[in-house]
Formats: structure tokens, sequence, C-alpha cells
């Protein structure tokens, strides 16, 4: 028996004054209504209610019984408006996971926007992108460069380009800007991940062994040592689109371009999307969207 159903029948039978109003109120039939106290009544190994041909009448321990349930459903009540406010309002902690450079370059210099906007959310960065355990981390949302294989997260797309090559322009003024895909060899290029880069040569993809005196392994780093201008550098464009807007960072071999990794924001699956959370997707959606 549905305990809870039992409890239910119950209490409206006593506000009620009778089975066939808790019908009505429950929109169930009479002899459901009745089966299920009688079943609660079993369980519970008391008389609730004293049924005659004219009237119901409580007994002692249904008065003390009704009480507690009352108490019970109050707080079912409450729990559910405290869940349901918490989902319609733009309110409360937000956890976040994110690669360094996309706090640096795209999350911080716009939050104070993002705070303006939502007073009442607290936020909580963490940098990195090891987003594999974010449920059990209690991590509402990260972010995330390409595809995405772990099915068990519901994502949105927030940005994907081509992959692309620049220095700074003092570099490319000492050193020569590439014309072609060879003229790397002549030039220092910065490694990160790996030296074979990809490129579009006569309708298809080639790689090119590139070599250099720095190897990095994060974007972050990667875009910090192309500003000081310590060589040529491949990466998404999106690691370099400010750079590139403002000028302290130059395109080279645009015409070699290949397709690039995409970005998303990543979160656990759920129903319902907490409006503290729907804000914020929109947001980087907003900031990282061309």
């Amino acid at each position: 028996m549905n305990k809870l159903m039992g409890m239910q029948a119950f209490v409206h039978v006593v506000e009620c004054g009778g089975f066939t109003g808790a019908a009505k109120r429950m929109s169930a039939s009479v002899s459901a209504v009745t089966k299920n106290v009688a079943h609660l009544e079993a369980e519970l190994g008391a008389q609730l209610l004293v049924r005659t041909t004219r009237r119901i009448a409580i007994t002692e321990f249904g008065r003390q019984y009704y009480a507690s349930c009352r108490k019970v459903f109050s707080e079912i009540d409450h729990v559910e408006n405290a869940l349901r406010q918490s989902q319609e309002h733009t309110r409360g902690k937000l956890h976040i996971l994110c690669p360094a450079f996309f706090a640096r370059v795209n999350l911080l210099p716009r939050l104070h926007e993002f705070n303006t906007r939502f007073p009442d959310i607290e936020l909580d960065i963490t940098l990195g992108d090891r987003y594999a355990d974010i449920i059990e981390s209690g991590i509402n949302l990260a972010v995330v460069v390409g595809e995405l294989k772990d099915s068990r997260f519901s994502s949105r797309l927030l940005t994907r380009g081509p992959r692309i090559c620049c220095a700074t322009p003092s570099y490319f003024e000492k050193f020569g800007t590439p014309s072609h895909i060879d003229d790397l060899m002549l030039h220092n290029c910065l490694v990160s991940r790996t030296a074979l880069w990809p490129f579009k040569e006569a309708g298809r993809t080639v790689e090119v062994a590139v070599k250099g005196n720095l190897v990095v392994h994060s974007g972050d780093a990667l875009r910090e040592a192309t500003l000081l201008g310590l060589g040529v550098a491949q990466s998404n464009w999106w690691l370099f689109r400010q750079d590139l807007e403002a000028g302290t960072l130059v395109e080279c071999l645009r015409k070699n371009r290949v397709a690039g990794q995409s970005m998303s924001v990543i979160y656990p699956p759920t129903k319902f999307i907490p409006q503290k959370m729907r804000v914020m997707i929109d947001f980087l959606v907003e900031i990282t969207r061309v």
C-alpha cells in the first residue's frame, strides 16, 4: 500500500466529514478512498475512524494521527515551496568549472556585468578541465573543449571556429610572415600538446612537423607565450579572438585553416534547470558566441 496515499485519504475524510467529500476532493471513487483508509488502519494496527450509518467519527488515536499527518504534509509543502522558489528565482550559489584561459579571457573580464544583473547569485569558480566527476563534486556547470563523449551530461554549444596560426606584429616584422606552410620550418613554433600542426593544402588535410624552443601544456600559457612574442602558435580561433581583434596578434596562413574544436557548457541532466543555472548558461553563450 502507498502509505502517503492512505494518509492523504484519511486527512481528507476528517476534513470533509466523510468519504464522499474526500473522494470529490481527491478526484477518486468512494470505494478507493475507503480502501486506502482501511489499509492504513490495518498497517497501523489501530482504528482511526468509527463508521456509522449516519456519520463518521474520529477516534482518540485518530485525532493524534491526524495532527501528525497535518504536520508531515505541512513540512512537505514547505520543502516543495522552497524548491520551487529556488527554481524560479535567480539566487543561490553556483559552482562553475572552466579552463584557466576561459576564465581569464572570457569570464572574469565580463563578470561585473553578470554580478550587476544577478546580484543574488554567489559564484564559486574552479579552474581546470577534469569534468568527468562534476556530479560527484557538486559542480553545477562546466566549460569544456572538444567533442562531448560522455552521455551522462546535458550540454549547450558555446562557440566553434577554425584553427589558426598567429604571432605578434613585432615577431613577424623581425622574422617575416609565413606565406606557405613549409615556411614554418624557418620559425620558432610554440608547441602545445603536439608538434604536428594540421593544415588544408590542395583540398586535403596535411600535417606539418614543427619545432621550437618552448612546449606548453595549457591554452592559457600558450596564449601568454604568443603575446610575449616568443614565436608562432597554432590553436583554436577562440583562444586568440580578442587579441586578434585588438591587433596584438596577427594571423598568418589564413588560406590553410582547418576546423577547430568546439567549446560547450555541460551540466548534470535535470528535467528542471534552476533559474540561476539558466541565466549563467545564457551569459556564457553571450560572452563567447560571435
